[in-house]
């Protein structure tokens, strides 16, 4: 109490409807008003509750053993009294345990009051993983929904000799026998509370040695459950970091110190199976050093460890790392202290090296594309910098590194890691012609995408740039139509959706040209009676002067062109005199290099044009063209309309 009104509260107004639902409650021997308030709320229900009293059994164990022998439903959900669940909850993970034939679904968690809810397992809803193949291993609390044939085909119950990871044996070997596993990630549906007075039972339990049972019984179910590989790696993981690491910071550091002693002997046993040298990849140098100083009894130098990584944890600055050798180590305790002789690849934090930059300009000027920025490698002194520009063709995977110029930055990064680093080369700036960026030729057509490999004292790591840019940097689309060897090609620098990193596309991948040009009317001059004017739009950035123009076909081999005057907006105006043109009927569109556009049927509203050529009366007027295309008549006039004057 008071928790449990507001848990069994969202039990029973499921959107699932209670004729679906069972509600087996187990008062565990309570004495805070617990009895009293489940007679109130079964008289509220009736029939829907079902109430079980029983002696205080002294932990999670035996409770829902007895809630679980009663169910009869063909799913269950464990629910403890401080919890509670979101109104669809059920609805929607019956619906995917149901659409994808799975044994087991997770529903997204949400922490309340301060109480840390898992999370990488929910990054994305999944209709049927395994174990092995996602992080849903990350959480192995009872609080999903588990297919009730499952449990007791196989017998699963949870163990009532442990009152904290009695969880985990449960849940672990639901999982590993499970028939694929669903999580429903856009939806809140398990919201987890931490009590006011702190006394969730997880949280209450300090004994380092109750905390200790368990996990020798995990590795146990782990090794029988799973053959040597990659699989079991992936499951060891979790109980090498997350456990190891809370049995560590929480009652142990605090215990006498031949109960410590003993605590480190049995752990070293314990995961002695699950850790060998093959994992270390997998695993942070943070972990990888308590593994060794686990592995080795190194006692003190564990209990050193400890607390410099809960010194880390209230830090708002990273630990600095020794680059040598084209390596980076954490400066963790005793790095390189030869009495300890601990091995650097404990300390190896190279491929956690995270990558910074942004991006100040990436504009296109026809066909060179202008960058400019920052990057560095966190914790790594921008000495020796190394950075170059990489265009890597998306489908070919075919790449060139092109040079950039490093440019000062003076108190870059001062703002961060309590100043402890400060990066003063890592600007950048390029200039790179698609022309000549194919190791002095042009780049095929494709979608290239930008990457920088950040390098500084022979360290190097790549990533993708564009994602952090300026305000002032678009991440629209930018199309140019450039000159490569006398070929018009398209050229458009965009930002990717959704995650904003900058791309080359060459030749149309994803950004068509025609759809950029439009016309929009076709009438005579005012003016000047007889020339023709087209107006139209063109969205392209940018093109070779004279390069967008009308082309007028008459049909027997002869053309001529006009070229397009440029407006304000994008908007354009091609003037066509028609009394130079020569007797015949003309058909036109605009084109700019290899694409072309039909012009669109001249009005027939629109009044014939009338001139002299030689004393001879001539008139150009528009004709109908059976596909409804742009289609002009010019004629000298017979004498009796030239006589008649022009609109006869």
């Amino acid at each position: 109490m008071p928790y449990l009104t507001r848990c069994v509260s969202s039990a029973v107004e499921q959107s699932i409807g209670r004729e679906n639902l069972e509600v087996i409650v187990v008062d565990d021997g309570s004495t805070d008003g617990t009895a009293a308030e489940l007679e109130r709320l079964s008289s509220l229900y009736p029939g829907l509750l079902q109430v079980v009293r029983q002696v205080n059994s002294g932990g999670p164990s035996a409770p829902r053993n007895v809630g679980l022998d009663r169910a009869r439903g063909r799913f269950v959900f464990f629910l403890d009294a401080d919890d509670y669940l979101g109104p669809e909850a059920l609805e929607r993970m019956v619906r995917a345990a149901e659409q994808n034939g799975t044994d087991i679904v997770l529903g997204r968690m949400v922490g309340v009051g301060g109480r840390g809810a898992p999370t990488s397992m929910f990054r994305r809803s999944q209709p049927r993983t395994d174990v092995f193949s996602s992080r849903v291993y990350w959480t192995l609390n009872p609080m999903k929904l588990f297919r009730r044939d499952l449990l007791e085909r196989h017998g699963l119950r949870f163990p009532t000799d442990l009152t904290i990871g009695e969880d985990q044996l449960f849940v672990g070997a639901a999982y590993l026998k499970a028939s694929g596993i669903s999580v429903v990630a856009d939806y809140d549906c398990l919201f987890w509370v931490l009590r006011d007075d702190g006394a969730n039972i997880t949280r209450r339990t300090s004994s380092s040695e109750v905390r200790m049972r368990f996990l020798p019984r995990v590795v146990d179910m782990v090794l029988e459950y799973t053959s040597p590989g990659p699989g079991r790696d992936h499951l060891a993981h979790r109980h090498l970091t997350v456990d190891v690491w809370e049995l560590l910071a929480d009652q142990w550091v605090f215990e006498p110190r031949g109960m410590q002693q003993k605590m480190l002997a049995q752990l070293a046993e314990a995961v002695e199976p699950l850790w060998h040298e093959g994992m270390n990849e997998r695993l942070s140098a943070m972990a990888r050093l308590r593994l060794h100083l686990i592995r080795h009894r190194m006692l003190d130098e564990l209990l050193k460890v400890v607390e410099f990584e809960k010194e880390i944890s209230r830090s708002k600055a990273a630990t600095p790392v020794v680059v040598a050798e084209g390596r980076a180590y954490a400066h963790y305790p005793y790095l390189r202290d030869p009495a300890r002789a601990i091995p650097d690849s404990c300390y190896d934090v190279t491929a956690q090296l995270g990558t910074r930059h942004h991006v100040s300009r990436a504009e296109l000027r026809a066909s060179v594309l202008h960058l400019a920025g920052h990057a560095y490698l966190h914790r790594v002194e921008t000495r020796g910098v190394t950075t170059e520009l990489i265009l890597r063709e998306r489908d070919t995977a075919v790449e060139y590194r092109l040079p950039v110029t490093h440019t000062a930055t003076p108190g870059l990064g001062a703002d961060a890691d309590e100043g402890r680093f400060t990066y003063d080369l890592a600007g950048f700036e390029a200039a790179v012609d698609i022309t000549t960026a194919a190791d002095g030729g042009p780049l095929g057509d494709g979608l290239w995408d930008l990457y920088l490999s950040v390098g500084a004292q022979g360290i190097s790591k790549e990533v993708r740039i564009g994602a952090k840019r300026a305000e002032g940097v678009s991440a629209g689309p930018s199309t140019y139509l450039v000159d490569v060897d006398g070929v018009l090609r398209s050229l458009t620098l965009y930002a990717t959706k959704p995650h904003g990193n900058f791309t080359l596309d060459l030749g149309e991948r994803k950004h068509e040209v025609l759809p950029r040009l439009g016309l929009d009317g076709i009438g005579w001059a005012a003016g000047a009676p007889t020339e023709l004017e087209i107006t139209g739009r063109c969205a392209l950035d940018g093109y070779p002067d004279g390069a967008l123009k009308v082309v007028l076909d008459e049909g027997r081999g002869g053309t001529v062109s006009f070229t397009a005057r440029q407006a304000a907006d994008g908007r354009f105006v091609v003037r066509v005199p028609v009394r130079e043109l020569a007797a015949g009927v003309w058909g036109g569109e605009l084109r700019i290099g290899s694409w072309a556009l039909p012009l669109p049927q001249v009005p027939r509203s629109l009044s014939p044009a009338t001139w002299r050529r030689r004393a001879l009366p001539w008139y150009a007027e528009p004709v109908r063209d059976a596909g409804g295309r742009f289609a002009l008549l010019v004629a000298r006039a017979g004498l009796v309309r030239g006589l008649a004057g022009p609109g006869t």
